[in-house]
């Protein structure tokens, strides 16, 4: 995805989009564009279907705008030009920055003020009109699973921005340079936080994995490396005792003890951070990136960035790495890293109530995330900007560096594995690779690919029939059976026996001599078949165990798969050419120096089942490229990243994360260059008799609480009259809400006369009246309900639209959204 494509405020795209289709957009009442105030369509409750007959997405509807008018607003909104408006007036809830809650589900709505930026609806400001009452409507905070509204985000922020702005003297000055360096150190913060939660869980996570095959005799609490460091790996480090050894057992009852030590261990690690997630927060369970990428694009879940999430997963994390199963830490170092970045922006009121700038620091967080995950600074940003990140401008660039700088350095400096470098399997190679050899790099893409469709397949076929089984009820005791499972059949094979990330570390070394097993031509045989084993073990046991109730990525047991079958083809190419050194390929291999790595064939192997995994494409090349510190590589990795790409998205065009987000029916739209159905909106939006309206007139208090009661919809459209259907604007079921509990708390009846557009009655008659104008959004985006589907997805993509309001003449005809934009995006 191209990073123009996120950009909301690409103003010069939407120009040409719409003024190329002004006969599709109905040219009525003048007004500002965008602003449409419903939550976003998403209905609490089954969430069965997209539209308004108790549809995951609700429908929610809006008044007619021109042409030109679109262009303005938008224009407005993401220019830095100064035209004066005011700051929104509505109160405003804290979304992801809400009251903690250990269970992690959605915390109560309760709406809060904006802070000392409110306005009144009537007041001005410094010659800031209040442009939410006359246009979009007063507003109150998101509830859970919606969207947000970008443009209002931004037009806010632009707002706020104007007020610092026209301050003057040295103090208005200070306060302005204080207001922008408050992103900067909640970035410093984040970056400082990530460093320091993944070098914690790289402790602890090797300790755990290392104490279930024994323990340090001089200091219990140092894991296997540390208490035989400086010992030759071919070496007996006397400092490190086995659990047989420790029992006195001998000869085979010693391998017995040792074996059983290691399933206690593992089934009771893997069940303590399934009954941790499942107790205190069910978000911290699987990566979390499918939720990060729909959070970024615009959604709202509550709880999943809280306080007790990042500990309950930092936990996890630590016993489910240790207990053995087949699972990575990298991917849900991502969803910790947005969760400190949360945590960061609640001390600040401005980012604390910005959605959309606040999607901005998760971005950098993501970068933070990967580069403490892979060492890989610039890999982290090219992530953040290629997989996660749905708006990210030159500015969030620009922060993700920072973000990923800092977070480098503090994971530095805390040195986690003595080794001096970012991660366990970082290497160097001395020796350059062949040009005969890009034909197995080529093999080695074909063999990602087709791992990586055949794991998505399997994974997603694994993840809808634990939905339809009753194990989905028990999943405590799925994790404690996996785990057993798990530990028996790891335990026989010495390189399945060993952590993910230190069998990655050995599979990428250079030999140089040192006749380990992975070395020693003699066991070139057994060899080839352990490693052909534990490709298989981990292709299906990663299959099953991502999906399941304990924190777990995929990304590292991926690439310990591709790195088992790169070394097995590394290690033929090495017997062959020793062999062979006539044949006419190994010509440019001098005569007395080793000719093959078999490291370097792991290095691309793992890049290529990853690259079938997940899609990635350029941020995977940077990162293996900052793993192996050399430029040298770049072409063996691309080769095999393109190869990969090319073979998986012969199998499904959806890499892991997005199978995952379809498989939840996440609200998820990318900026995809797909085939759209050559259909018009009309055909797949909700109709209007199948939409709850309100009329401008004739409600009554105990009325709208009726219909607040009896409907589960979000949002409702509001219309002069029910016969003619002449749409006004429309008002979200959280400012009605709000509204009506407003009133009742100044003493008015039930029976309270609400209007909802049109004039008020006059004299002692107003004063028993509710005025809910100033909660509808009168400005909302409309299209022709003949506009082509073309044109409606353009519109969403580029504006992050949650819905659009079709009309023909000023009447309202239905509406289409963001769910049903994801149903129709490719051809049937």
């Amino acid at each position: 995805m191209a990073s123009d494509s996120r950009n909301v405020a690409a103003d010069d795209q939407l120009a040409t989009l719409t003024l190329s289709r002004t006969e599709s957009i109905e040219l009525e009442r003048p007004g500002m564009i965008g602003d449409d105030t419903s939550s976003n369509p998403w209905t609490d409750g089954d969430g069965n279907s997209s539209n308004n007959r108790q549809s995951g997405l609700q429908r929610s509807t809006s008044a007619s705008t021109s042409v030109f008018s679109i262009t303005k607003r938008v224009a407005s909104i993401f220019s830095s030009s100064s035209e004066n408006t005011s700051l929104p007036s509505a109160p405003e809830a804290v979304n992801e920055a809400a009251p903690l809650s250990r269970s992690g589900d959605s915390t109560p709505f309760s709406p809060e003020r904006t802070g000392r930026f409110s306005l009144e609806s009537s007041s001005t400001t410094k010659g800031l009109t209040d442009w939410t009452v006359q246009g979009s409507g007063k507003r109150v905070g998101y509830e859970d699973l919606s969207a947000i509204d970008w443009i209002h985000e931004y037009q806010k922020e632009r707002q706020r921005e104007q007020v610092y702005q026209q301050q003057q003297g040295v103090w208005g000055k200070l306060k302005l340079i204080g207001d922008s360096s408050q992103v900067w150190l909640i970035l410093i913060a984040t970056g400082i936080a990530v460093g320091v939660i993944a070098a914690g869980i790289d402790i602890v996570s090797n300790w755990l994995g290392d104490i279930k095959l024994g323990y340090c005799k001089s200091s219990f609490y140092l894991s296997q490396a540390f208490c035989c460091w400086g010992v030759d790996e071919n070496d007996v480090c006397d400092n490190w005792v086995s659990w047989g050894d420790a029992l006195h057992a001998r000869g085979g009852w010693s391998y017995i003890v040792s074996y059983l030590f290691y399933i206690i261990f593992g089934v009771l690690f893997g069940s303590s951070a399934s009954l941790l997630v499942l107790q205190y927060a069910p978000y911290a369970s699987q990566s979390g990136i499918p939720e990060i990428k729909t959070i970024l694009n615009g959604f709202i879940i509550r709880g999943f960035m809280g306080f007790w999430t990042l500990l309950t997963k930092a936990l996890g994390l630590c016993l489910a790495s240790g207990s053995g199963l087949w699972l990575g830490k990298e991917g849900p170092l991502v969803h910790l890293a947005c969760c400190c970045a949360n945590l960061a922006t609640r001390v600040s009121s401005t980012l604390r109530h910005n959605e959309a700038r606040k999607r901005e620091i998760f971005s950098a967080a993501a970068a933070a995330g990967i580069t403490v995950a892979f060492g890989a600074p610039i890999g982290g940003v090219v992530f953040s900007l290629e997989q996660v990140s749905y708006y990210f401008p030159d500015k969030t660039m620009w922060q993700s560096f920072v973000c990923a700088m800092v977070a480098s350095v503090s994971i530095q400096l805390l040195n986690p594995f003595r080794t001096g470098k970012l991660v366990l399997f970082q290497v160097v190679y001395s020796r350059p690779f062949h040009k005969f050899e890009l034909g197995p790099f080529v093999l080695l893409g074909i063999m990602g690919g087709i791992f990586g469709g055949l794991f998505i397949k399997l994974n997603m076929r694994i993840a809808r029939w634990r939905t339809r089984n009753r194990i989905l009820g028990y999943p405590l005791i799925e994790v404690v059976l996996l785990s057993v499972a798990t530990s028996i059949i790891n335990f026989p094979d010495t390189f399945s026996r060993l952590q993910n990330n230190i069998l990655v570390f050995r599979l990428f070394q250079e030999c140089n001599g040192n006749l380990t097993v992975l070395c020693n031509p003699d066991y070139f045989g057994s060899t080839v078949l352990l490693l052909m084993l534990v490709c298989i073990i981990g292709f299906f046991f990663t299959a099953y165990t991502f999906g399941t109730s304990v924190p777990s990525g995929v990304l590292m047991p991926s690439m310990a798969i591709g790195a088992c079958y790169g070394r097995i083809v590394g290690i033929a190419m090495e017997v062959w050419q020793k062999q062979h050194p006539d044949f006419f390929l190994f010509d440019s291999c001098l005569p007395d120096l080793p000719c093959i790595t078999p490291g370097l064939y792991a290095i691309v192997g793992a890049a290529s089942a990853l690259g079938g995994a997940t899609r990635l494409t350029v941020s995977l090349v940077v990162i293996m490229f900052e793993l192996t510190g050399a430029l040298t590589y770049v072409l063996p990795i691309m080769v095999a990243v393109m190869v990969s790409k090319w073979v998986g998205d012969a199998f499904e065009r959806k890499g892991i994360y997005e199978s995952w987000i379809q498989f939840h029916d996440y609200p998820y739209l990318d900026n995809r260059e797909e085939p759209i159905a050559d259909i018009t909106v009309a055909e797949i939006m909700t109709r209007l008799d199948e939409l709850v309206v309100l009329t401008a007139s004739g409600h009554i208090v105990d009325s709208l609480e009726q219909i607040l009661t009896a409907q589960n919809y979000k949002g409702f459209p509001v219309v002069a009259d029910s016969r003619e259907a002449i749409l006004i604007g429309y008002i979200s079921r959280s400012e009605l809400r709000y509204a009506l509990q407003q009133a009742r708390a100044i003493g008015l009846g039930g029976d309270a006369r609400c209007y909802l557009g049109g004039s008020l009655p006059s004299g002692d008659e107003a004063a028993h009246c509710v005025d809910l104008r100033q909660w509808v959004d009168q400005t909302p985006i409309t299209l022709s309900h003949r506009s082509s589907l073309q044109l409606a997805v353009s519109m969403f993509q580029k504006l992050g639209l949650r819905y659009v309001l079709l009309t023909m003449r000023g009447q309202l005809q239905g509406l289409i959204t963001k769910k049903d934009i994801c149903a129709k995006y490719t051809v049937q």
